[in-house]
């Protein structure tokens, strides 16, 4: 990977991680406080979806008026269109783990930096789930230019 692209990706992860401090999303209460509409239901994640979303579809707009990336020789898009089993078995299990703990993958390395052990230990579980993945279900690779892809 180029120097160019290793700053931007970093400069970029780092942006995501302040937003997601910004928004609270580093607090497993919060999420818990989202989900909970019977009791203290706190909406701020709702707002850092849809401010998620609206930088999403902008991005989206501007990579449609371009041939290419540009620090990539294509855009990495999902191959996949159609609805299956295994998306709706990962979203299910992704939403409950979610629900349970109050984290997903990018608060959780975000919240590395503020080492709470509960966070650590997350991210562990997280990391080694990713690797039986990839032992039992397929490995990701990458393309000529760094895209990932499925083998």
């Amino acid at each position: 990977m180029s120097a160019p692209r290793i700053l931007v990706a970093l400069a970029a992860g780092a942006l995501f991680g302040l937003g997601l401090a910004m928004g609270g999303m580093l607090d497993p209460a919060v999420v818990r406080g989202f989900l909970d509409f019977a009791g203290d239901f706190d909406p701020r994640l709702g707002f850092v979806f849809a401010g998620a979303v609206a930088v999403s579809a902008a991005g989206v707009a501007l990579a449609r008026q371009r041939e290419r990336p540009a620090l990539g020789a294509t855009f990495a898009l999902p191959q996949k269109a159609r609805i299956d089993a295994p998306l709706i078995g990962g979203s299910a299990l992704f939403g409950l783990g979610w629900g349970m703990v109050g984290l997903c993958p990018g608060p959780a390395i975000s919240g590395l930096a503020l080492g709470v052990p509960e966070i650590a230990i997350f991210a562990a579980f997280m990391l080694a789930g990713m690797a039986a993945h990839d032992l039992t279900i397929g490995t990701v690779g990458a393309s000529p230019d760094g895209a990932p892809v499925r083998g």
